[in-house]
């Protein structure tokens, strides 16, 4: 005789499938609208002199704006080589002491450009960084208790045979952030006091 096959599992029903779809979808749309609204609030917080910057610092991130620059750098010099050649007037001569001026006034406000637009995205990036570290932090929680909740469950359960898991007991204790942030303060304040070894210095002949 041939082994009976086991009975296939009853369909769920179709109703609970759309509930579980719709939850999760629910979830998602939450999610994109959260992230969504604090990128529009931090957008409101840019100033006008802000955005100018930044709007500076994208244009001359951009190749075209190191072509211009060339262009605008050959034609200059041009112009007063040209200009000295005929024997007509030199608005800039050679050295060009006033091309210089222009380059250094320029190299500066692209400076500044760059390292506000830098500044604030540092900002955005720590605010990211806090936030990673309570999702993590909570999802480390809810972990533990999940390993509980198995555990309870698998010492309740009459046809499982009850074992002492050593493991299972540390991962069900939820991490204090509160050590946590001090280890890594710790840890911080060891490495920045640790100095490198003195060289001893020997004479040229080799010996001590």
């Amino acid at each position: 005789m041939r082994p009976a096959k086991p009975a296939a599992p009853p369909p769920s029903p179709p109703g609970l499938a759309n509930t579980a779809l719709e939850a999760d979808a629910d979830q998602l749309s939450q999610n994109i609208a959260a992230v969504l609204e604090f990128y529009e609030r931090e957008e409101k917080k840019i100033s006008g002199s802000q955005r100018i910057l930044e709007r500076l610092s994208e244009f001359v991130g951009r190749p075209a704006f190191l072509g211009i620059t060339l262009i605008v750098v050959a034609v200059w010099i041009v112009v007063n080589v040209g200009a000295h050649w005929i024997g007509l007037f030199e608005f800039d001569p050679a050295p060009f002491v006033w091309l210089q001026g222009l380059i250094g006034l320029g190299a500066m406000l692209i400076a500044t450009a760059v390292l506000a637009r830098q500044n604030r995205l540092a900002g955005l990036a720590d605010q990211r960084a806090h936030l990673d570290l309570k999702v993590t932090l909570l999802t480390e929680q809810k972990a533990a208790k999940l390993i509980h909740l198995l555990e309870e469950l698998r010492r309740d359960l009459p046809n499982v045979r009850n074992r002492d898991d050593s493991d299972a007991v540390a991962l069900q204790q939820s991490m204090n952030p509160d050590l946590v942030l001090a280890a890594l303060d710790e840890r911080g304040e060891a490495g920045s006091q640790v100095k490198p070894a003195a060289k001893v210095p020997g004479n040229v002949d080799g010996r001590p």
